[in-house]
């Protein structure tokens, strides 16, 4: 067998090996979601968005809330029954308001008891997302975000706020236009908020939320503590199941040369100790 002949076993090798990896992770995927579903008997639903990489030329791609989502989650929920429970694991930045509040009124509409699973982050339309849950489930250092309405690259908010500090006549017409998309789209999202939220919260509390997380009193990417949720009158529990985080491992980031953060995979009870040998003196 000559050296080209050689080359080119390799180069199918080397292109069939990371395509046999995801289907083994995709196939322990779905044998760990089964599992969940069976212990906790309910229809499991995973919106994980990682950052990954495309097969064979490794580019990074950023994932977001986006129409396939929606379109998706709305099949599965389709296909499950009325009365049985609905579990979400949802990871995510946010993404489209359109796709957001689709999935968030899909969930709303589902008879038996919705839980979205949090385990580090839902922000903007994740936490759309999350209202409505009759109960969010978050690790302890997890955290939501602001849902307020960006208007290109800038908070709606502060459009507003920058048109309101001049004179009307010194502002161009462009701007004018984006204030006026700026006050519906804040209008726009807080209704939706309230009619999400009080499908499982009190009017009272659904307005609230609706004030607190549309109307820009953060930046849009400030983190929202399970403290600062449950002052705002979220039903959140900290009882994240460990299958959860087992699921996590599953949606790896795109491979990098060095790792940034590194660490012995085990856990420590007490004092750190060498496995095989007694603790250290």
């Amino acid at each position: 067998m000559d050296l080209l002949n050689l080359f080119w076993i390799f180069l199918v090798v080397t292109s069939l090996v990371p395509l046999i990896r995801q289907q083994i992770i995709q196939a322990t995927r779905l044998r760990l979601l089964r599992a969940l579903e069976e212990k906790r008997n309910s229809r499991v639903i995973a919106l994980i968005h990682r950052q990954e990489s495309m097969s064979l030329l490794g580019f990074p791609v950023g994932r977001y809330i986006d129409i396939d989502d929606s379109e998706q989650i709305l099949r599965a929920i389709k296909m499950t029954d009325d009365d049985l429970p609905i579990d979400l694991i949802l990871h995510t930045p946010g993404g489209l308001v359109l796709a957001a509040e689709q999935i968030a009124n899909a969930l709303s509409r589902h008879k038996g008891k919705v839980t979205v699973f949090v385990p580090h982050y839902a922000m903007s339309g994740g936490t759309m997302i999350a209202l409505a849950a009759n109960e969010v489930v978050m690790d302890e250092n997890a955290v939501l975000g602001p849902v307020d309405p960006q208007i290109g690259q800038y908070p709606a908010v502060s459009i507003l706020a920058a048109v309101e500090a001049k004179n009307v006549n010194e502002v161009d017409d462009q701007t004018l236009i984006l204030a006026d998309v700026s006050r519906k789209a804040i209008a726009q999202v807080k209704d939706t908020i309230r009619r999400i939220a009080c499908c499982h919260y009190s009017p009272e509390v659904a307005g609230k939320l609706a004030e607190e997380l549309a109307s820009g009193r953060w930046t849009h990417d400030y983190p929202i503590t399970v403290e600062e949720a449950r002052e705002l009158g979220m039903n959140i529990s900290t009882e994240m199941p460990p299958e959860i985080y087992q699921l996590m491992n599953l949606y790896p980031q795109t491979v990098q040369r060095r790792p940034s953060v590194e660490y012995v995979p085990m856990p420590y009870p007490l004092r750190p100790t060498i496995p095989g040998r007694g603790e250290e003196r």
